[in-house]
């Protein structure tokens, strides 16, 4: 059974079933609540049950007190609907409404994705998330006061593990730690979520461009709205040097079944049996696309890819508040992404 849930002051409206709970619910269709533990423990989902009737779920009495209760407060992270709802919520609608923090984490799975790509999983505390919008970055902190940032790869409503996809910088600092010292159970401290690179909310097409590990936020910003049906096309160009360098090309495939969905992938150094395209993606998507007034663009990558997308998009029409980028300094000096 599902049930019809709607939000004040906003008026956005979703479904929820019955064993989801309410946050779930609302996460899955990119409606974007506040929270920090997504089990009860922190209060950050409070919400006021304006009409309806709800399960209140396993919350924890410390964080939704007799007071709360008595005047129809509830944790949407455990609650469930057991009827239509009116539900009155504070919303999260920008980047900047997720205030970064910092917190220790645990590296729960490595795994080298390409062979200057390693993927990490971490694990937050028992009573932590880290919620954010897809698109968001994270920095590790270290003790000397150093920083490295790295793109978030995984979607919200798979935040049981953080995923992140680190490019192996010879010589960097940080990146040669993880491919020579780090292991499984070390302990490292993040603050996040940071960043204004996210989708907005538009009918116009999207068109994703991400270059070598640029494709960790659009995988994190796809995975998501297309898990919301969005509604609007994405396509994605994933830019890389050799077939070996399109380290998780079974996702964008598969999401290929999807109708408002298409994928074309681009090696700048192709063998001669690479039956796709071949040259620079930027380029590509010019060769498709003679004008791109009427669409949004995404970028991620190294700063020559961004700064070329930009100036030549911006020759075919695009408009420049359409172009929206992160760019990635593979510098020592920085050695983000």
């Amino acid at each position: 059974m599902t049930y019809h849930i709607t939000l004040q002051p906003s008026g956005h409206q979703f479904t929820a079933g019955a064993n989801e709970t309410l946050l779930e619910a609302a996460l899955a269709a990119d409606i974007h609540l506040p929270y920090g533990c997504r089990n009860g423990a922190c209060g950050a989902c409070k919400g006021h049950v304006v009409s309806g009737e709800v399960d209140l779920g396993a919350y924890q009495p410390s964080t939704l007190s007799e007071a709360d209760r008595a005047a129809g407060q509830a944790l949407l992270c455990t609650a469930h609907a057991r009827s239509d709802l009116t539900l009155k919520v504070r919303e999260v609608s920008r980047a900047g409404e997720v205030a970064p923090r910092t917190l220790p984490c645990r590296v729960e799975r490595m795994e080298r994705l390409a062979p200057d790509v390693m993927a990490l999983w971490l694990k937050l505390p028992a009573n932590e998330r880290l919620q954010f919008l897809p698109g968001q970055y994270l920095d590790f902190l270290f003790k000397d006061g150093r920083r490295r940032s790295f793109s978030l790869a995984n979607n919200p409503e798979h935040d049981a593990l953080i995923e992140l996809h680190i490019r192996h910088v010879p010589g960097g600092w940080f990146t040669d730690q993880v491919f020579s010292a780090m292991k499984v159970k070390d302990i490292m401290r993040i603050n996040g979520p940071h960043g204004s690179f996210f989708l907005r909310d538009s009918d116009k097409p999207a068109i994703l461009l991400a270059g070598g590990t640029g494709y960790a936020p659009m995988k994190s910003i796809l995975s998501h709205a297309l898990h919301a049906d969005a509604g609007r096309h994405f396509i994605l160009y994933w830019g890389a040097r050799t077939r070996a360098d399109l380290y998780q090309i079974d996702g964008p495939q598969q999401w290929q079944a999807h109708p408002r969905f298409d994928f074309i992938p681009v090696l700048s150094e192709p063998d001669t049996a690479w039956p796709g395209r071949s040259g620079l993606v930027h380029q590509a998507i010019m060769a498709d696309f003679p004008s791109l007034s009427g669409v949004e663009v995404y970028a991620c990558g190294a700063p020559p890819m961004i700064d070329a997308a930009r100036r030549d998009f911006l020759a075919l029409g695009l408009p420049e508040d359409a172009f929206y980028a992160d760019s990635f300094n593979y510098q020592e000096t920085h050695e983000a992404r």
